[in-house]
């Protein structure tokens, strides 16, 4: 049998399209696999560097709340030193005051029950998450009264 003839024969251009064929397949799959193992390991890893990445509460969510260090971005945290009708006056970090909307959808937290608003009380230690509108107030989309800090005599 002349070799030749092999090489030139279609059943070998066969083989080899599917040889290179299989090579491409496995070479995507191996790829797919690479970008997964990345993903999964941000993924995994993610948390370690909240805080530094976006400013989180120092030492990490785990580490407690320590001196109520949280973030700020689209709510409030502070003391609640003017309730109304459907509205509150936050005071937060630098004695800055903000309004606070609270509308119907708005879900209000202590502990595990859900309360109203005319069960806040001014002086609650409260977090806001919510959005922002165009006059500067905080539209609430959850409130969250905090527990009392136990003061040390």
């Amino acid at each position: 049998m002349n070799i030749d003839k092999i090489f030139q024969s279609k059943t070998f251009k066969i083989i080899l399209a599917a040889i290179g064929g299989l090579m491409i397949i496995l070479l995507v799959f191996k790829t797919g696999m690479m970008v997964g193992f990345q993903k999964a390991n941000f993924s995994c890893h993610w948390s370690d560097n909240y805080h530094q990445n976006f400013g989180g509460p120092r030492g990490g969510f785990p580490g407690g709340f320590g001196d109520r260090d949280f973030i700020e971005a689209n709510g409030s945290v502070g003391q609640i030193i003017k309730i109304a009708t459907s509205t509150l006056v936050i005071r937060g970090r630098g004695n800055v005051e903000k309004v606070v909307l609270i509308k119907a959808d708005t879900v209000i937290n202590q502990l595990k029950e859900t309360i109203t608003i005319n069960e806040l009380k001014t002086d609650d230690m409260v977090v806001v998450i919510g959005e922002p509108n165009n006059d500067g107030q905080i539209e609430a989309k959850l409130i969250r009264v905090m527990p009392a800090i136990p003061r040390h005599k």
